[in-house]
């Protein structure tokens, strides 16, 4: 017989561990001295407690690993539990894999530009949203083409929209496609969120399908100078080793009379199928 002290040092468990197996059925000593409740414990019993340990290190809950030592759970019921865990363990090293690529993607910046970048990039998922828009067509998707458009696209939605009483319910929202002429022409979707149902009137009001997994970064500034900020999000997307699945969205968080000030969010989708 082992003392509970020599018990735990041959298991590698702390005697306080062994309380605990106590206490919840788990593991209970060969014999407790009445006289002076010393517990102790069988040569026997070690493989009882290996078993525990090795489930344990597998993950299993102290309720489970109760029940399959105790064989209250079947072959089938077990194959399942490994087969869950298998898969948890699975989960668990593709989001450190994923941490691992981030950690080195950081060292990446520090070693080019001597400094941790201050611009962060988050993956989130976005959330369908209602919009009333107008669309116009510009040269490219410069800066310096894009202005002079969306610009004007916006007073003149938020004038229609004054005209058919429809009041903004959030914040502006700007996304672009291919236009359909082609040549590097780009056409400008300029639209604020609303509650309004949908019609036909003044203007376009249409639901914004959700976003299962975009890249997003906020840019601080006027949109004429929101290049750095994109090429940051494009060089973050394929550094990460994701492939971008279109133009980003523009979500105008703040925007006010100084341009300086204005806070938008950039939402690139990915295509990681």
């Amino acid at each position: 017989m082992y003392t509970i002290g020599d018990f735990a040092r041959h298991g590698r468990v702390s005697v306080r561990m062994l309380r605990h197996y106590d206490a919840i059925g788990l593991l209970r000593p060969a014999h407790v001295d009445p006289a002076t409740g010393y517990r102790h414990y069988s040569a026997a019993q070690l493989s009882r407690l290996n078993r525990v340990i090795a489930l344990k290190d597998l993950g299993f809950t102290l309720q489970q690993v109760q029940d399959i030592v105790d064989e209250r759970i079947g072959v089938e019921e077990l194959r399942g539990m490994l087969r869950l865990r298998q898969a948890e363990l699975a989960a668990g090293m593709a989001t450190a894999a994923a941490r691992l690529v981030q950690v080195e993607a950081r060292l990446r910046s520090i070693e080019r530009e001597g400094h941790m970048p201050t611009d962060d990039v988050v993956v989130k998922s976005i959330p369908a949203v209602r919009v009333a828009e107008l669309t116009a067509t510009a040269a490219s998707f410069a800066p310096e083409d894009i202005g002079p458009v969306i610009g004007p696209l916006y007073e003149e939605l938020f004038r229609r929209l004054d005209g058919a009483d429809i009041g903004p319910a959030g914040p502006g929202v700007a996304w672009y496609e291919d236009a359909p002429e082609g040549g590097g022409a780009i056409l400008v979707h300029a639209a604020v969120q609303v509650a309004a149902p949908l019609r036909d009137g003044a203007v376009r009001v249409l639901d914004l399908p959700p976003v299962e997994r975009a890249a997003t970064i906020v840019h601080r500034g006027p949109m004429d100078a929101v290049l750095p900020t994109a090429q940051t999000l494009a060089r973050w997307i394929d550094g990460h080793g994701h492939r971008s699945g279109g133009y980003p969205r523009e979500v105008n968080l703040e925007c006010p009379q100084d341009r300086d000030g204005w806070v938008t969010e950039l939402q690139a989708p990915l295509d990681d199928a």
